[in-house]
C-alpha cells in the first residue's frame, strides 16, 4: 500500500502535468540531457534572439528543478527570496535542468541582490563545471508572496539588465501562496522587451487577481514583458533525489498543516489534563 507521501507526490505530478522522458543510458534518449557546448558556443554567436525580441517562447523545468524552487519557496515566508537556474537552449525553447538558492536579503517589495550573492553564484556554477555539471546560468527566480506571477518594475530593471549582459537569460516567479501543497504551482516565466520596444494591448498579461495596492505597478510595466509557455519533465534518473526532496517537502508542508497543529494541540491538551 503506496503512503501518503507517495500518493502526494503522484498527485503533484499529475496536476502539474510533469512527462517522463527516456533515460540517458538508452541510446534513443531524448537529447533534453545532453549539453552541447559547440552548439551553445554557436547560439551565442548568432544571438537570434537579439533580432527578434520574442524569439524564446518556451520554457522546459524539470521536476527537480521545480521542487527544489518550490521547497525554497516555502521557506522564505512572505520574503522574495531568490535563486538562479542551470540549464541550456534548444532553438527557441530554454531548458531548465536545476535550480539553486542565492543568499540574499529581501523584503515583501524587493529583492535585494547583494555582491556577495554574485559571487556566490560564480563559485557555485565554477564547482558545478569542475564536477561535470556543464549547463549554464540560464535565468533567476524570485517570490510574489500572495499577490500572483508577474514582473513589477524593479523585475523588469533586473531582468532587462540580466538579458543586456547574461543572455539568453529567463526570469520566473512563483507565488507559494497560491501554490497549493499537493497541487498546481503557480509559477510564470518572462522575458523583457528592448528598451523603447512597443507592443498592442493583445499581448498584455492578464490581470489575474492582483491585489490593488499592487495593480499601479503591474499597470505601468506589463508592456515591458511577455510570458513563456511552461513545462515540466523528468526522467527515471530522476526518481531517487525526487524522492528524497519530496519527502522533505511533504514533511513541512504536514507539520505547518492547520488540521495537524490543531490535532497536535488536542493531544497535548488532553495529555496535560490526563
Amino acid at each position: 500500500m503506496e503512503s501518503s507521501s507517495t500518493i502526494a507526490r503522484k498527485t503533484w505530478e499529475l496536476e502539474n502535468n510533469i512527462l517522463t522522458v527516456k533515460q540517458p543510458a538508452d541510446s534513443s534518449s531524448d537529447n533534453i540531457f545532453h549539453y552541447d557546448g559547440a552548439a551553445h558556443a554557436k547560439a551565442l554567436k548568432e544571438k537570434t534572439w537579439a533580432t527578434n525580441p520574442n524569439y524564446f517562447k518556451r520554457v522546459q523545468i524539470s521536476a527537480l528543478a521545480l521542487l527544489k524552487m518550490v521547497v525554497h519557496a516555502r521557506s522564505g515566508g512572505t520574503i522574495e527570496i531568490m535563486g538562479l537556474m542551470q540549464g541550456k537552449t534548444d532553438g527557441d525553447t530554454i531548458i531548465v535542468m536545476d535550480a539553486f538558492a542565492l543568499p540574499v536579503e529581501g523584503t515583501e517589495t524587493r529583492v535585494n541582490a547583494q555582491a556577495d550573492a554574485y559571487e556566490y553564484m560564480v563559485e557555485y556554477s565554477q564547482t558545478n563545471k569542475l564536477a561535470g555539471r556543464l549547463e549554464n546560468v540560464v535565468g533567476w527566480y524570485h517570490l510574489h508572496p500572495g499577490y500572483g506571477c508577474w514582473l513589477s518594475g524593479i523585475d523588469v530593471s533586473t531582468q532587462m539588465l540580466n538579458q543586456q549582459y547574461q543572455e539568453p537569460f529567463l526570469a520566473v516567479v512563483i507565488d507559494p501562496t497560491r501554490t497549493v501543497s499537493a497541487g498546481k504551482v503557480e509559477i510564470g516565466a518572462f522575458r523583457t522587451y528592448p528598451e523603447g520596444h512597443k507592443i498592442s494591448d493583445d499581448h498584455v498579461s492578464e490581470y489575474q487577481t492582483i491585489p490593488l495596492n499592487k495593480i499601479e505597478d503591474f499597470g505601468v510595466h506589463c508592456k515591458q514583458y511577455y510570458s513563456l509557455d511552461i513545462t515540466y519533465f523528468k526522467s527515471s534518473l530522476d526518481s531517487h533525489l525526487l524522492e528524497l526532496l519530496w519527502n522533505k517537502y511533504w514533511v513541512n508542508t504536514l507539520s505547518s498543516s492547520p488540521v495537524l497543529v490543531q490535532w497536535r494541540l488536542y493531544c497535548w491538551t488532553n495529555i496535560r489534563l490526563g
